[in-house]
């Protein structure tokens, strides 16, 4: 190679070096300020807390480990059979390279930007993003070495990194689903529940139980069995098939939309089949195979997808065939195809190469001049600044202090919401609940609690729970009540939106989220099973607003944190009653409570009609001896605290 040649080509080294600086920025960046939630997971790392979910159960991420390592298969296959491609021309390559490393340095700062974001919102999922991007940015960049630019346009490495870093999405634990999950559970249910009786089975289904009318097994089918768990690792299956078989984007979108009804029918014979392995054995022989049978599905779906696959190829082949025979029958009839016109097989096969891999057909020509390109040097000094930058700024939010200002009354500490009063009237008496050790070990330490089961005096069968869960620092003291209820054993049926009364009736409402909650109980004394319904309230307190759902108030505290830069604390209100004798009922008993109970521990909600200071409760020091003195020259006093007493054990 010639002097002038060298010197050409010697000041695109750097970007080995310069992508090495970046990765280590970044590297420090997301390994020591990655993770803003210290609840569950208490790390500031977020490879730590990424990777720790692919090993937990309970995170249902379990497939993570084997996306990376089908991440970088795809990487290492991808550089392989774009190495066979070359620039076609100096012109091409130096505006395409010059591109190339404008785009990677936009990915690296923009994923620093999206991680700040992420962290400032305490959304580590963000930021797992925000790490892919960054990625991306870096490989783009170390891509550009004198080898890479002698066999591509510079984007080699940037092309064949990005399907396998977006394929790293599906590693990420994505545990949002539950409405989805209950809608595939239930078509699931009737779907399984339709054949077993076309079959001849006699199937009684009640709700999401499905048991034989003479009681031989009785099965409960929870959220697992509606696929949903696995969908995350059954998409990324199915894109992988439609990736490596085809090179068009909508016959890859089409095998991945498809991966949801082939794990609708891979379930629903999932559950017949346990109901016929109940049917002919009993209900041990149906756990058995429900134990096994979760790779049944798996085996469906890629079944299902390579049967699909295989339908698309015969059809392309018969397309292709079909052009064939009409050029040769343009040929035939004198149409002019030199032989210039003419490409062999063997040519045929690189340029199928280089169009898998999106770059252009292969030429002889040398790399070009790099003028126009950008220093690397410069890049890895941006972004070097930038996550300096980042990392003061995520120093910065882990000092912010806890606003004071939250929508329910704290004690005097500002630690815990205030205690709920002891009795109701004469009308209930209630029970203080203690905070179990697992909570207490899960939760952050600054989380508040406060919480009483009442009962009625005239009828003990009618209790109402009240839990008021205070946030700290962290926004992982709150949380979806829909994972706690589904871990203590109860299986949700449905929801709905309701309104409760703030007192005075009738003057403002309380928005809350109520959720159709049922579970088999065994009775007492050979008593048998029952299942027992019940309603379960919830709603959210913010220092402005009064939410219901989780969603808005995830929206409404990221908005407040970043508008204010202040950790606002939030409050997850929950109550509950069982339904057994009815949803209004249910309603009616929950409302009853709520009426003495939201004035003593939650601020009247922003009301342009009810001034504030009206509606503000007095400041109680104890708040269960001002009821008890006001009772105390009343005839059924002793009545209630006999009978306080006795509940209280």
């Amino acid at each position: 190679m010639t002097d002038s040649a060298a010197s050409n080509l010697r000041p695109v080294r750097a970007p080995w070096l310069a992508a090495l600086v970046c990765a280590l920025a970044g590297f420090a960046v997301f390994q020591f300020w990655g993770n803003a939630t210290l609840g569950y997971i208490h790390t500031r790392s977020l490879f730590w807390w990424w990777g720790y979910q692919w090993f937990d159960p309970a995170a249902e991420s379990e497939h993570g480990i084997l996306i990376l390592g089908l991440a970088a298969w795809l990487l290492w296959r991808n550089l392989g059979e774009s190495a066979k491609c070359q620039v076609p021309s100096a012109k091409f390559a130096d505006r395409h390279s010059a591109i190339s490393i404008r785009q990677s340095a936009l990915a690296m700062l923009g994923g620093l930007a999206l991680h700040l974001l992420g962290y400032a919102v305490q959304q580590t999922r963000v930021s797992i993003l925000a790490l892919l991007l960054f990625s991306w940015g870096v490989l783009a960049l170390a891509g550009l070495s004198d080898e890479a630019l002698a066999k591509s346009d510079g984007r080699r490495w940037g092309r064949a990194a990005a399907f396998p870093l977006a394929f790293m999405v599906f590693a990420i634990p994505l545990n949002v689903l539950d409405t989805l999950g209950f809608t595939l559970r239930m078509g699931v249910i009737d779907v399984a529940c339709a054949v077993a009786r076309i079959t001849g089975l006699e199937v009684v289904r009640n709700g999401t139980q499905l048991f034989s009318a003479q009681s031989g097994y009785q099965y409960d089918v929870a959220a697992a069995c509606s696929g949903v768990r696995s969908l995350m690792a059954l998409a990324a299956l199915s894109l992988l098939v439609g990736y490596l078989n085809f090179r068009a984007w909508w016959t890859r979108g089409l095998l991945f939309v498809l991966c949801l009804p082939y794990a609708f029918a891979g379930n629903v014979l999932r559950i017949f089949v346990i109901i016929i392995a109940a049917e002919w054995l009993g209900q041990k022989a149906g756990m058995t195979v429900h134990e096994w049978s979760g790779f049944l599905v798996f085996v469906i779906v890629l079944a299902l997808q390579l049967a699909t696959v295989a339908v698309l190829k015969k059809r392309r082949k018969s397309e292709s065939e079909s052009e064939g025979e009409s050029g040769n029958e343009r040929e035939s009839m004198g149409e002019d195809v030199n032989s210039e016109g003419t490409i062999s097989a063997e040519r045929s096969r690189e340029q199928d190469a280089c169009a898998s891999s999106r770059l252009p057909p292969p030429v002889s020509r040398l790399p070009f001049p790099t003028s126009s390109l950008l220093p690397p040097a410069y890049i890895a000094a941006a972004v070097v600044v930038a996550a300096a930058l980042v990392t003061l700024a995520a120093h910065r939010l882990d000092t912010l202090q806890v606003s004071p200002e939250v929508g329910v009354y704290v004690t005097a500490d500002g630690r815990d919401p205030v205690p709920l009063p002891a009795f109701l009237g004469v009308d209930w008496v209630g029970q203080t609940l203690p905070v179990s050790a697992v909570e207490r070990a899960i939760l952050p330490p600054d989380t508040g609690f406060s919480r009483r089961s009442y009962t009625a005096v005239q009828d003990r069968a009618q209790q109402v729970f009240v839990s008021i869960v205070l946030s700290g620092h962290d926004r992982t003291s709150i949380h979806r009540p829909e994972l706690c209820l589904v871990g203590q054993g109860w299986t949700i049926r449905g929801r709905f939106e309701h309104h409760f009364d703030y007192p005075p009736a009738g003057r403002t409402a309380i928005p809350a989220t109520i959720l159709r909650v049922q579970r088999e109980v065994v009775l007492p004394h050979g008593g048998g099973r029952a299942v027992m319904s019940s309603l379960v309230a919830y709603w959210f307190v913010g220092r402005e607003r009064v939410v219901a759902t989780h969603w808005e108030r995830v929206g409404w505290g990221a908005f407040d944190r970043l508008r204010h830069l202040q950790s606002h604390r939030w409050a997850y209100v929950l109550v509950q009653t069982s339904a057994n004798d009815g949803e209004a009922a249910a309603l009616a008993r929950l409302q009853a409570v709520l009426d003495q109970t939201l004035p003593v521990f939650q601020k009247p909600p922003p009301t342009k009609e009810i001034p504030t200071a009206r509606l503000k409760p007095p400041r109680h020091q104890d708040p269960e001896r001002p009821v008890a003195a006001a009772l105390s020259e009343r005839a059924p006093y002793r009545q209630i605290v006999a009978f306080y007493d006795e509940v209280s054990g």
